[in-house]
């Protein structure tokens, strides 16, 4: 175990022997650290917080500090939980979570959350998802697997961002972005398929072609939102990511981003 002699640790917290806790570094009680993770220095990491193996949290970053939310009381169930080989740079905001959800704030593993990131309360982020710079998540937003979000990017409370899903720079995200889109816009909408993103991680020709066939009955076509989903579910029931398209839109309680003939 390498703790720095500057470093400020709680009794309380449990440090693995190889973790690395650099100088000024303050951290709370009912911490734990796992293998591997480095806290670089003046990070300040309060609890109870789990963090776990090979993490890298960088300077200033604030980890599991109180939900900025009126209605938490000191002393209400609240806790954060973090997974494995994230990197979370200088000045990163991650809160704990509040009773009104289950009182956890998760982020999984392999993400990048870039300078001046904030995670609110109750937030579920998966993993290999990149936040750029001063992106912001309000409370119980959820961010599905290998989202994109742009620098400066907005989300409102209770969103959720579909997987594969790149978000331009600046968005202000005020509803739910289904999986493999493309959205973009101040006024934020909807644009095109992830298709080089989709190509990026592997998916086939036939994939991509398949959600492009979706985009265009939920974007493009002038039809009821409703009927164009049942005619989903009948003609692409074989291509799984169709499938989970149109689960996102389904499960969405605040409804879907539209497209730009919208606008």
């Amino acid at each position: 175990m390498v703790i720095d002699p500057s470093a400020i640790i709680d009794p309380s917290a449990k440090i693995h022997k190889n973790a690395e806790i650099c100088a000024y570094v303050i951290i709370g009680a009912n911490v734990e650290i796992d293998s591997g993770t480095i806290v670089e220095a003046h990070a300040v990491i309060q609890g109870p917080t789990k963090i776990g193996k090979n993490n890298h949290i960088y300077s200033f970053a604030l980890i599991g500090g109180d939900p900025q939310d009126i209605t938490y009381a000191e002393g209400q169930e609240s806790s954060l939980i973090i997974g494995n080989d994230n990197l979370i740079r200088e000045f990163c905001t991650i809160n704990r979570g509040t009773e009104k959800e289950n009182s956890i704030t998760r982020v999984g593993s392999n993400n990048m959350l870039m300078a001046y990131v904030h995670i609110a309360h109750d937030c579920q982020v998966g993993n290999h998802i990149i936040m750029s710079n001063n992106a912001s998540l309000a409370g119980h937003v959820r961010i599905h697997d290998w989202a994109i979000l742009g620098g400066f990017t907005l989300v409102k409370q209770f969103c959720m961002i579909g997987m594969h899903t790149y978000v331009g720079m600046g968005c202000q995200i005020n509803k739910d972005i289904p999986a493999y889109m493309v959205a973009s816009g101040v006024q934020t909408r909807v644009r095109s398929i992830n298709a080089e993103g989709m190509r990026r991680r592997g998916f086939s020709p036939n994939a991509i072609a398949a959600i492009k066939r979706a985009f265009k009955a939920v974007y493009r076509e002038s039809g009821l939102l409703e009927q164009s989903l049942k005619e989903l579910e009948q003609s692409e029931s074989d291509h799984p990511e169709v499938v989970q398209f149109v689960k996102c839109i389904r499960s969405s309680k605040v409804g879907i981003i539209r497209g730009p003939t919208e606008e």
